[in-house]
């Protein structure tokens, strides 16, 4: 079969496409044939050695929608989760490293993360979901408990993630102010529903606008950033609010300890989610919610989808169309 690989750290560049031996399924797996698979920023950063218990060649992809016993289906990535819903267990892995992935032809993955997919969405938009509809749902609903008529800030919009994020609390019936050095993408943002947007890039002073456009209660805040945009999303919280961390590309923040403690804040940490998370947030799209696909790549051109993630041009999720 065809399979998009990494033998070598380097970059996108160092992906190749090869010919590779089926997978075997293990007693409790099954082979999935792939019809689409999605990119994450993991995939980049696992291409540039940014990433632990890297093991190479492997062919990389946590996102898959697929054929499997006459039936469509989606894949279910996280691996192991455990018997605890609260947290993964040590022994918990992501599809696409350290096992092979689903930017194939064809993946084994254990039984148990094969899920139906739902009818109304097609291949790309199906692919489209799982690793950052799971994060997404988590962060929002499990981790973050948004409810109705609560104001949520999602910082930097534009990722998969975060648009589901955006879906996922204005479902609930939440006002959402979304961040973004993008006024296309905070158009875009306003179009899926998003109540205002603020461009950081252009306004040195967004926190204070943000607090302005939240009336000082701001409820909820769901960052992947870390660095000075965590430290401020703390000091823009009420009193009782919640501030939910799934990521940090910005790197270490330097916080005050008194926005946290004289608030009573709750800083929630969340990454992926269980198999209950993934299983309830598939339901969320029961009612024709569709998830927001930037671009579609063929496999051989995936050297060309993973540059388009990681120049950050993306809206939404880009895809890799693998089979017919």
């Amino acid at each position: 079969m065809k399979a998009l690989r990494l033998a070598a750290l380097g970059g996108p560049a160092q992906l190749r496409l090869d010919e590779v031996d089926l997978p075997r399924a293990a007693s409790d797996e099954v082979v999935v044939k792939v019809r689409a698979a999605a990119l994450n920023h993991r995939d980049v950063f696992i291409t540039k050695g940014l990433y632990p218990g890297i093991e190479l060649p492997r062919t990389l992809g946590s996102d898959g929608v697929g054929e499997l016993e006459g039936r469509r289906v989606v894949i279910d990535p996280m691996i192991g989760w455990g018997d605890d819903p609260r947290y993964w267990n040590e022994n918990g892995t992501i599809l696409g490293m350290p096992r092979d992935g689903t930017f194939a032809e064809y993946v084994a993955v254990p039984r148990a993360n094969v899920f139906d997919c739902p009818p109304h969405l097609s291949d790309d938009e199906a692919a489209a979901i799982p690793l950052a509809g799971l994060t997404a749902f988590r962060a929002v609903v499990t981790r973050g408990r948004v409810a109705a008529g609560e104001t949520v800030l999602l910082t930097g919009i534009g990722g998969g993630v975060q648009t589901l994020a955006l879906l996922f609390a204005k479902q609930a019936g939440a006002r959402v102010i979304v961040t973004s050095s993008s006024d296309a993408k905070l158009e875009r943002a306003r179009a899926l529903g998003a109540d205002a947007g603020v461009n950081y890039r252009t306004d040195a002073q967004w926190y204070k606008t943000v607090r302005s456009l939240a009336g000082g209660h701001l409820d909820v805040a769901i960052d992947s950033a870390g660095g000075e945009t965590l430290a401020r999303a703390l000091d823009l919280m009420r009193t009782g609010g919640r501030v939910i961390v799934y990521g940090g590309t910005q790197g270490e923040a330097q916080i005050r300890p008194f926005s946290i403690f004289w608030k009573h804040l709750d800083v929630l940490g969340t990454s992926m989610g269980s198999p209950g998370d993934f299983a309830a947030m598939l339901k969320r799209f029961r009612n024709g919610l569709r998830p927001v696909v930037d671009r579609v790549f063929a496999l051989k051109d995936g050297v060309a989808a993973f540059e388009r993630l990681d120049q950050a041009e993306q809206f939404g999720k880009v895809i890799l169309r693998v089979s017919a």
